[in-house]
């Protein structure tokens, strides 16, 4: 064969066999391309934030006495909140020694474990007026919602039970049936007021906070309390003797008598109360 004729043949297939150059000039633009700067990132879709779920409106009712019209002697009506725990004996004594008129409202729990106390009270019928506080000291809302870190009751059913298990445990003890309810941080929705209306009591508001919950000291709650007005239904608990709070409710109560003051009973006069607690 002619060693001539298989020159180009053998020139042709190795020319095929070996892969293209591309130019120099060619090759910069390709390889920016593929930067990762020049690459455009997937496009995330939009989070929307959930609406946050609304707890239903509460109310935190006023009530007022009728008042004496009489500026040497204001009528003011001590209200106390025996929610659990013990009693506090500083200002049990100084209402009982002073012959000061007040009203109690107890729970199931507090009745349980103050015998002594609540003897106390039944034995001096002029003075006190107990009234229901509840069951388990729970917020009477008919709804699911936190209180001051407290669950409330958080139906119609719940609601009912709270009231009726304080009126239960109140005539197990021996104390004459209530007309008033107060609930656990004296904070309502509209429907429970309604309900607890419809099973016959008045709900008990009030117009001045003596003692902020038992948590303010002695000094501070002596003041809010001595400061109180004609009309006025003072609010403060009776059931923290360890707090310094009690020590400025005994004394108020000293500093209103001074003053001329008349002391009434929820029972004793005519009142007004927000929200329809009262009507």
């Amino acid at each position: 064969m002619n060693r001539l004729l298989l020159a180009p043949v053998l020139f042709v297939s190795i020319a095929a066999a070996s892969p293209p150059v591309l130019p120099a000039a060619t090759s910069a633009p390709v390889a920016a391309a593929l930067t990762p700067s020049s690459v455009t990132p997937p496009v995330k879709p939009a989070i929307i934030p959930a609406p946050k779920a609304k707890g239903p409106k509460l109310v935190e009712p006023h009530l007022h006495v009728i008042r004496s019209g009489l500026k040497a002697r204001p009528r003011i009506a001590l209200t106390f909140d025996a929610c659990m725990g013990k009693a506090d004996d500083r200002i049990l004594s100084a209402l009982v020694s002073e012959r000061i008129p007040a009203t109690i409202f107890v729970t199931a729990r507090w009745l349980k474990h103050n015998p002594q106390a609540l003897k106390v009270m039944l034995d001096n019928p002029d003075l006190f007026e107990l009234e229901n506080h509840g069951q388990n000291h729970i917020p009477a809302v008919d709804k699911p919602v936190s209180i001051y870190g407290i669950a409330s009751a958080g139906s119609p059913e719940a609601v009912r039970q709270e009231v009726q298990g304080g009126a239960d445990a109140m005539l197990a003890s021996g104390v004459p049936a209530p007309h008033w309810f107060r609930g656990s941080t004296a904070k309502y929705d509209l429907s429970s007021i309604a309900q607890i209306r419809a099973m016959g009591y008045r709900i008990a508001g009030y117009s001045v906070n003596g003692d902020g919950g038992s948590l303010l000291g002695a000094a501070v709650t002596e003041k809010r309390i001595a400061s109180a007005k004609d009309g006025d239904v003072v609010i403060s608990h009776i059931n923290q003797p360890t707090h310094a709070a009690g020590e400025g409710v005994a004394k108020a109560i000293l500093d209103l008598k001074a003053r001329g003051v008349e002391f009434v009973r929820l029972q004793d006069v005519e009142d007004t109360g927000d929200d329809q607690t009262t009507q």
